[in-house]
């Protein structure tokens, strides 16, 4: 699946709306990247039923004839037995087991009964909705023992609560884990359901390149604000392009001693973690944010020193307990104090501004 200097490309919309749209987005793809795989849904079940669930076996026909005019070949998503007898009397070209089902080692094994024997259409593995490294690997390991050859994984973030800037956490140190375990299966990266918004698409392509992935799924449409499902995270042909020709793509050492690849694992990890940390770092200053309105609102001191020393002393114990330096972690937690100090501030000056434009 791999194409020398540059990321294996899947690329087409979240569902498959009508022939037109999949025509259309197909064209704008072909155009660039001929050598594309072109995806889209065709059983979209959604959490709660009432929205765009696909339009089914119908759209297998259009994908077709969408091949036929482009070149493009085709990817669909199964989740039952059924969806593969269909999608192989379709000539699909590849296929994908989506994170609900990965999840699912009983739905799992079901596909992999109706997979077996078939070893012309290569399978595509995502990562399962919980961040649990051996619950991917036995589904891969599931497929493999069909006799299908060509198997890849695709990593598209994990189920998280709370609010974050991303759909899906990337928790980054899971598909590195895949990756020691599995060396020799090639990874692609899905920063469309990462993401859930086109913003931060560009972002996490290049993560997955600085990772060493070896390919990409992102969601495209011609017109993507009038998607049918996950509109947000869509974008345009022309847009694929700019964020494709964007990207660093790092050459990979053909010939590389093993202590230099434990340090490359080892370094991947540290990024990951760095990566995480920077989330936390936001989700944190977002509290100290609502903590400088609550005060502002209540009249209460922005500076607490006894709440502040209580939760340096606690720190500093904690981190001493896990083999920290204490100079390190009062270090940190300074900088951090200093900065929320910074952002609660800010409120107070909100409101003297209001008032001397209310006096004016």
């Amino acid at each position: 699946m791999n194409q020398p200097g540059k990321p294996f490309l899947i690329a087409g919309p979240c569902s498959a709306e009508s022939p037109a749209q999949l025509l259309h987005t197909a064209k704008g793809i072909a155009a660039n990247y001929p050598n594309a795989i072109f995806r889209a849904g065709v059983w979209k079940p959604r959490t709660r039923p009432g929205s765009f669930e696909g339009v089914g076996e119908e759209a297998l026909v259009w994908l077709n004839e969408m091949k036929a005019q482009t070149g493009l070949r085709f990817a669909v998503e199964v989740a039952t037995p059924l969806h593969v007898e269909l999608a192989l009397k379709h000539k699909v070209d590849m296929m994908w087991i989506g994170a609900r089902t990965v999840v699912n080692p009983f739905s799992v094994q079901e596909l992999a009964q109706a997979l077996n024997g078939v070893k012309q259409v290569p399978v595509l593995i995502k990562n399962p909705i919980h961040p649990d490294v051996n619950l991917w690997i036995g589904a891969i390991e599931r497929i493999l023992n069909t006799g299908i050859n060509d198997v890849a994984a695709v990593h598209r973030g994990f189920h998280q609560y709370g609010h974050s800037q991303f759909r899906n956490d990337p928790a980054w140190e899971i598909p590195i884990q895949l990756k020691s375990a599995m060396p020799d299966l090639p990874l692609f990266c899905d920063p469309s359901h990462i993401a859930g918004n086109r913003t931060l698409l560009a972002f996490i392509a290049q993560r997955a390149m600085d990772l060493d992935m070896d390919g990409l799924m992102i969601e495209t449409h011609f017109m993507p604000d009038l998607a049918l499902s996950d509109a947000k995270q869509q974008i345009t042909p022309e847009t694929l392009k700019e964020l494709l020709n964007g990207l660093r793509i790092g050459q990979s050492e053909n010939e590389i001693d093993d202590h230099s690849d434990e340090l490359k694992l080892l370094r991947n990890n540290i990024d990951a973690i760095d990566d995480e940390l920077i989330q936390l770092f936001a989700k944190r200053i977002g509290f100290s944010e609502q903590i400088g309105k609550y005060k502002q609102e209540n009249n209460v001191t922005i500076l607490q020193i006894r709440r502040w020393k209580k939760t340096l002393r606690s720190q500093i114990k904690n981190g001493t307990a896990l083999g920290l330096n204490e100079n390190f972690v009062k270090a940190i937690y300074q900088l951090i104090h200093d900065e929320s100090i910074t952002v609660q501030s800010q409120w107070q000056s909100i409101k003297t501004s209001v008032k001397e434009t209310t006096k004016k």
